[in-house]
């Protein structure tokens, strides 16, 4: 398969993903390059809400309207770490700028300046996430496991989980419901 750049992309999971960790999932890529990819299942929320996750981690939370943010999964890589993602990209010990206004964030500092208040106002947290090796997703792509669409912010933190994977259907003009587990090629 010809070599794709998925940075800043929706995965939507096609109906005939088995593994479970997928299964009707939307995940936003953050990172897409020759080493592999790395990206976020964005419509997954644990039984879990930011003050539970502070409380674990030993940071006190001062802004109360921030307790009951929820915690998603990720994916199914390193579930006992946290990953913030964020709008704007900002000033933290651990970034990866997705874009010029979207970053990735893992340290620390940013879930105690959440738990201040003083922290980007835009924010989805996860455990974990889901990243796949050179060429896996590729090859994924090749047996129709996905579709891609370009992402958009507003998907991402403007809607509540339950209807983000409709939101990025609607983007490519496909309704969930109208899709077969078999694909063809053209």
């Amino acid at each position: 398969m010809q070599s794709v750049n998925l940075t800043q992309h929706f995965l939507i999971a096609m109906p005939a993903m088995v593994d479970p960790n997928f299964s009707k999932t939307l995940t936003y890529i953050c990172e897409h390059n020759e080493q592999g990819a790395l990206g976020l299942v964005i419509n997954r929320p644990l039984d879990m809400t930011l003050s539970k996750l502070l409380a674990q981690v030993s940071i006190p939370i001062t802004a109360s309207e921030c307790a009951l943010i929820p915690i998603h999964f990720g994916g199914p890589v390193q579930t006992d770490r946290g990953f913030v993602l964020h709008k704007p990209v900002g000033q933290w010990q651990s970034t990866l700028a997705v874009n010029s206004e979207i970053g990735l964030t893992t340290s620390k500092d940013i879930l105690q300046a959440v738990a201040r208040g003083e922290g980007p106002h835009q924010i989805l947290i996860t455990l974990g996430y889901a990243g796949w090796a050179p060429g896996q997703l590729e090859h994924e792509l090749a047996q129709n496991a996905w579709l891609t669409v370009a992402a958009r912010p507003d998907v991402i933190f403007g809607l509540p989980p339950e209807q983000r994977l409709a939101a990025a259907m609607e983007l490519l003009g496909v309704d969930y419901a109208s899709l077969s587990d078999d694909a063809g090629h053209a």
